[in-house]
C-alpha cells in the first residue's frame, strides 16, 4: 500500500498492530507507531488501544505505559487495556495502582477491569486480595461474575495450594463450571498431588470435551507421582479407546528476522547441540548461585 501510494487509514494500522501482537514483532510494531505519528492519528482511541496491546504482547510494557500516558482523555477501555497489560506481565502493584487512579478520575470499572485485577492477583499469589476484589466487584459495583472471574479466583486459590477452598468456590457457582475452571483446579492437583480432586476435575473436563488430551495426560501424571501404576495404565488405555492423541508442545521465537520453531522432543534444529550446552551452562550458573546463597546463610548463622 505504501509503495502504491495508497493512503493508510486507522483501520489499516489497527489490523497491522493486531498482526504484530500475534507475532510478537515489536520491530515492525515500532515502525507502524512511527506512521501513526506521521499521519497524526495519535488521538484515535481504538488505535491507541491497539498500540498499547501490541507493546504489551511484545514484552515492551514500558512502551505500553508510555503510549497510555500520551492518550488524550482515557476512557474505560483505555484503563482496562493498560491494567490488563500490567496483569499479563505479573505487575500486581502497577495494576492496582492504575485501578486506584481510575477510580480517582471517576471512571467506573466493569467486569473486564476486575478480570484483569483477579488475573494480576493470580500471578502474584495474592489470595486474600483476590477475594477482596471479587467481593468489591459484586457488593460495591453490583457486577455479576462470569465463568472467567470464577476461573481466575479458582486458579489463584489453587496455585496457593488451597484446593479444598477452590473446590468449594466451584460448588458455590450459580452456573455449571466450564472446562476452564476445572482446568485451573486440575493443574494445581498435579502440583500438590491431590488425587481425589484431580480425578474429579479431569472427569468434568472430559465431559466438556471427550478428546481433551491434556486432562488425560495430567491425570496420568498425578497417578504416576502417587505410584498408582494400574490407574496410569487404565487412563492410557482409555485415551487409546477414545482415539485421543497427545498434542506435542511447541514454541517459537524470532531472531534476526528468522522464526525458529521448537517442538517437544524434536532435535532437528541445526543448533540443538549449542542450545543444550547453553541450557547446561545456565543450569550450572543457577546451581552456583544457590550454593553461594546457602553458604552466605550458613555464615550469617555464626554472626
Amino acid at each position: 500500500m505504501v509503495k502504491l501510494a495508497i493512503q493508510l487509514d486507522i483501520f489499516t494500522l489497527v489490523s497491522v498492530f493486531t498482526a504484530c501482537s500475534g507475532l510478537a514483532s515489536v520491530k515492525e510494531g515500532r515502525q507502524m507507531h512511527v506512521l501513526v505519528i506521521k499521519y497524526g492519528f495519535e488521538s484515535d482511541a481504538s488505535l491507541c488501544h491497539s498500540l498499547i496491546t501490541m507493546y504489551s504482547k511484545c514484552g515492551s510494557i514500558l512502551d505500553a505505559e508510555q503510549a497510555f500516558r500520551q492518550m488524550n482523555g482515557a476512557c474505560l477501555v483505555s484503563w482496562n487495556t493498560i491494567i490488563s497489560a500490567f496483569a499479563q506481565h505479573g505487575l500486581y502493584e502497577k495494576a492496582v495502582d492504575f485501578f486506584n487512579q481510575m477510580e480517582v478520575v471517576g471512571v467506573k470499572p466493569d467486569g473486564v477491569t476486575f478480570l484483569s485485577l483477579l488475573s494480576a492477583c493470580g500471578h502474584a499469589g495474592k489470595v486474600n486480595e483476590s477475594m477482596d476484589f471479587f467481593d468489591l466487584m459484586v457488593k460495591e459495583y453490583g457486577i455479576c461474575p462470569g465463568p472467567e472471574h470464577y476461573s481466575c479466583l479458582v486458579d489463584t486459590l489453587s496455585r496457593a495450594g488451597q484446593l479444598e477452598k477452590a473446590s468449594e468456590i466451584i460448588r458455590s457457582m450459580p452456573f455449571e463450571a466450564d472446562a476452564g475452571v476445572w482446568g485451573a483446579l486440575l493443574a494445581a492437583c498435579s502440583v500438590y498431588l491431590n488425587v481425589e480432586l484431580g480425578e474429579l476435575a479431569a472427569k468434568k473436563i472430559v465431559e466438556w470435551n471427550p478428546h481433551h488430551s491434556g486432562a488425560y495426560v495430567v491425570l496420568s501424571n498425578i497417578y504416576a507421582a502417587a505410584g498408582m501404576w494400574d490407574e496410569v495404565t487404565r487412563v492410557r488405555l482409555q485415551m487409546k479407546e477414545q482415539g485421543v492423541k497427545k498434542q506435542c508442545a511447541y514454541s517459537w521465537m524470532e531472531i534476526g528476522n528468522k522464526v525458529h520453531h521448537f517442538l517437544g522432543g524434536d532435535i532437528s534444529h541445526p543448533d540443538t547441540n549449542k542450545i543444550h550446552l547453553e541450557i547446561k551452562s545456565i543450569s550450572l550458573q543457577m546451581k552456583a548461585l544457590v550454593n553461594i546463597a546457602e553458604i552466605d546463610l550458613l555464615w550469617s548463622s555464626f554472626d
